[in-house]
């Protein structure tokens, strides 16, 4: 038996305990540093951006899982400093913060998996994070904390983001939580964000990686918002083993997959949804492509058009840029092939205006989501791809970001 993802009802897996605090990175004051203990048989597996600038804490995050083969005692965050082109000494500050971590718990610094977000560029005040590490850790909470974190890791959200689920097998139970955050900087390999997936599953770290990369190609790499891509993306799977029961059993690997799917499509569609300054969610269905990659190619370069973005902050059903970008995705299209609907009307065919009623495709797109699907009559694959409008909150936001 398996529940639906919930955004607000926490299920939470045995072996991990919450905490969070404020170390006065933020300007703001909020709660800026996050932290969760983990039993000590958990393993992990982490996927990461493809950005080629990378930040300190996802250069040491990535070493510490290689050293200590997927096996994880810490999960260390802060907000307000993404710790990103800090040079030599953004690297001490991630190793003197696990090391401290690592000395507070009893464990090896390489046990310790740091990550950070907000501001490039800044250094990062090492100090202040230290100092409220043994408050952090001596306080660790279980369910009443997993809010906190949530709220602590936010940069410009709006809203945290969780789901959670529980699957059943026999008598024994296993339970699924995710925490993201993410706004802005959103786009594939990985979007912008971070994103922690606990269970108290046993698995081995290889498992854990061959199951995190095939959902994550089906949710966080099919959403954009902006199409810029971070130096600090992180989705980290941890399972605690608490749970007595084991991944590699091939029935728990079929539910534990489509039950992860279902919770990373909804931690996604909350990302897209509290994307910066977004009035709309656009979900992309790509269809009638040679093959998955094509269609892949397409969505991003439609969600990417800045022409088309802010057609769709207007309500404006102007499918010529549509076909455009279509056209300027570097895939072989044939126009006189392609359709576009514009919810359940079709605005294009074979690459001509079909004569649609435009206030009924302005009202649709006036919806906050709704679905544009194309037809490229070129085969039997397709894809779908989550994204949302561009407006003049987003320039707002980020045109003072810094300052």
């Amino acid at each position: 038996m398996k529940r639906s993802p919930s955004p607000t009802r926490i299920f939470l897996p045995a072996g991990f305990k919450f905490s969070a605090d404020v170390a006065g990175l933020k300007a703001s004051g909020q709660p800026d540093l996050a932290f969760v203990e983990a039993a000590g048989c958990t393993t992990a597996a982490a996927l990461f951006t493809k950005n080629r600038v990378i930040a300190a804490p996802l250069q040491v995050g990535r070493k510490h899982l290689r050293q200590s083969r997927g096996r994880v005692r810490a999960v260390i965050v802060n907000s307000g400093n993404a710790n990103c082109a800090t040079g030599s000494e953004g690297l001490l500050a991630c190793r003197r913060i696990c090391e401290k971590v690592a000395d507070l718990l009893g464990a090896r610094a390489e046990q310790v998996f740091p990550s950070s977000t907000g501001i490039i560029g800044v250094p990062l005040p090492v100090q202040k994070i230290i100092l409220k590490l043994p408050e952090l850790v001596a306080t660790s909470a279980t369910e009443q904390a997993v809010h906190q974190f949530a709220r602590a890791i936010m940069t410009t959200d709006t809203r945290p983001k969780l789901a959670s689920t529980r699957l059943s097998f026999g008598n024994c139970s296993v339970n699924l939580l995710g925490i993201a955050k993410g706004s802005g900087m959103i786009h594939p390999q990985l979007a912008t964000m971070l994103v922690y997936l606990f269970t108290d599953l046993t698995a081995r770290p290889i498992e854990l990686r061959r199951l995190l990369k095939a959902v994550c190609d089906e949710t966080f790499n099919c959403i954009s918002v902006d199409g810029d891509t971070s130096t600090n993306d992180t989705v980290l799977l941890l399972a605690s083993g608490q749970s007595g029961i084991c991944l590699r059993d091939a029935r728990v690997q079929t539910t534990v997959r489509h039950a992860l799917l279902e919770l990373c499509q909804s931690l996604a569609q909350q990302t897209v949804s509290d994307g910066e300054g977004v009035q709309h969610v656009i979900r992309l269905c790509i269809e009638e492509a040679s093959n998955g990659g094509e269609a892949r190619t397409i969505a991003r370069a439609i969600a990417t058009s800045l022409l088309v973005k802010t057609a769709w902050a207007g309500a404006d059903p102007n499918w010529g840029r549509i076909l455009a970008a279509i056209g300027a995705s570097g895939v072989t299209v044939d126009p006189s092939r392609i359709h576009i609907f514009i919810g359940d009307q079709a605005v294009c065919r074979r690459g001509l205006a079909s004569g649609y009623d435009q206030r009924r495709a302005h009202a649709e797109m006036s919806n906050p989501s709704y679905e544009i699907r194309v037809q490229l009559g070129r085969g039997s694959a397709s894809a779908s791809y989550l994204t949302a409008d561009l407006t003049a909150e987003y320039v707002r936001i980020n045109a003072d970001y810094s300052t």
